[in-house]
């Protein structure tokens, strides 16, 4: 069995990655950050047009390590909570959820786990839930986990 966790650094992903290694210890997960390139990100938030942004690719280089890290920060969380976990980091291509659907299919995931909220921001309010999309866009079964709770 092969487990692909959804892992943003946040505490509903982090919360994903503690009940997944309680309900099923000692499997194999693959732990995926998908990041989006600078001048993406800038396109994207000016209304939908696509502007060309002058850069070196430092910045995305910059990005894309501390991405790195981030998956294998996620990865040490999972193997202390018990699956045997690798780290993976992917450039999106169209959308985060997009990505994690088409990792999961070239893995032949058996399992998607993803927290209910991530670090998306109005983002994730405009263009609807990561984990919404994931849900209903992936071809195998899906576990969204809820964060911990923040009571008033």
């Amino acid at each position: 069995m092969t487990i692909l966790i959804a892992y943003d650094g946040s505490d509903d992903a982090k919360a994903a990655i503690q009940f997944t290694g309680r309900m099923f210890p000692g499997e194999h997960a693959v732990v995926l950050t998908v990041w989006e390139r600078l001048a993406m990100t800038s396109a994207r938030a000016s209304a939908g047009l696509m502007v060309t942004i002058d850069q070196s690719g430092a910045e995305d280089e910059a990005i894309g390590e501390a991405m790195s890290d981030l998956a294998r920060q996620g990865a040490e969380l999972a193997r202390e909570a018990g699956l045997e976990a690798t780290p993976r980091c992917d450039v999106d291509s169209v959308a985060v959820w997009s990505t994690i659907v088409d990792v999961a299919d070239e893995l032949d995931a058996s399992l998607i786990v993803t927290g209910t909220r991530g670090l998306g921001g109005v983002r994730s309010l405009l263009l609807g839930s990561t984990s919404d999309r994931v849900l209903h866009h992936a071809h195998r079964p899906v576990l969204v986990v809820p964060g911990p709770r923040k009571d008033a």
